[in-house]
């Protein structure tokens, strides 16, 4: 069964998800359930008014999950004149956002874990693009940092998922690394008929992320239609930002261009109403965000 269309809307993305399931290719993929304290979290921070005590809950529920956010609040780019030693205390110097950021990428990385060589350093890379996300998101106009945070964070969820559901699998990683004459994305189609596109829509899906964010992550190796007229504001906006986080973040790992971007970066940049001249700047920005991922 062919993967559903880039251009699609995310009611008729709904509409093509279920037939895959049902019917199709997407019907062996397994799915973990989502964290219950992601869940609570999510449902914390979509009040009218965030409810900070429910979230610093969350945060002391976990130890492990406390210590990283001291440990990010101790760090060199977020220390202050004395060390602090509290939830609440990391939470008042990090701010809601990124103490929202943190935990969720910590309980993403507990939920999926991958070890697998194919997939070297696969959250440390997610994070970076999520933070790089987060990062634009308060530079340009149109889309909340959080929910860029999230986007950046799962856009490439459906590798692991995949890794872990289908056999064969990580041979075609190799193949699509491999190849030159084809897309990673053309591989994956051609060996399982589904790509980690359409399986990282499923994830955002199931793990209730929003539309905006599964319809963004099923488009995001799809930039022909960037701008064109043919998806969502919303949508497009995600993806553009999801293509120049991208080449921020191989730019800073001193990795060339990937094939999104030599092709597609110049939309990418002008449908966001910005050019070269910002990337370096953004570049050296997030060169200390980046060293803490």
């Amino acid at each position: 069964m062919p993967a559903p269309p880039a251009t699609a809307s995310p009611a008729t993305l709904d509409q093509e998800l279920d037939h895959a399931v049902a019917k199709g290719p997407l019907r062996h993929i397994v799915i973990p359930p989502c964290p219950t304290l992601l869940l609570r979290m999510q449902d914390a921070l979509r009040q009218p008014e965030p409810d900070l005590t429910e979230v610093a809950r969350i945060a002391g529920s976990d130890v492990a999950m406390s210590a990283a956010l001291l440990k990010v609040a101790n760090s060199a780019l977020y220390r202050g004149d004395m060390p602090v030693h509290t939830v609440g205390q990391a939470m008042n110097r990090l701010g809601l956002e990124h103490t929202a950021s943190e935990m969720r990428a910590y309980l993403v990385r507990r939920a999926l874990p991958v070890n697998n060589p194919r997939l070297a350093r696969f959250w440390e890379r997610s994070t970076k693009r999520a933070h790089a996300m987060a990062y634009l998101a308060r530079h340009l106009l149109g889309t909340p940092p959080d929910v860029a945070h999230t986007c950046g964070l799962f856009s490439h969820v459906g590798l692991p998922v995949m890794l872990q559901s289908l056999p064969g699998y990580g041979g075609t990683l190799s193949e699509a690394a491999a190849r030159v004459d084809r897309s990673p994305i053309a591989t994956e189609n051609a060996n399982h008929r589904t790509d980690h596109a359409v399986v990282g829509a499923l994830v955002a899906r199931l793990w209730r992320l929003g539309p905006t964010v599964m319809a963004a992550i099923r488009r995001h190796h799809d930039l022909d239609a960037l701008g064109q007229g043919h998806g969502e504001p919303e949508v497009d906006q995600l993806v553009a930002m999801l293509t120049v986080a991208e080449h921020l973040m191989r730019r800073d790992e001193g990795l060339s261009p990937d094939a999104d971007w030599t092709q597609h970066g110049a939309r990418a940049l002008a449908w966001l109403g910005t050019g070269e001249a910002e990337l370096g700047e953004w570049a050296e920005d997030l060169r200390d965000t980046f060293a803490l991922a």
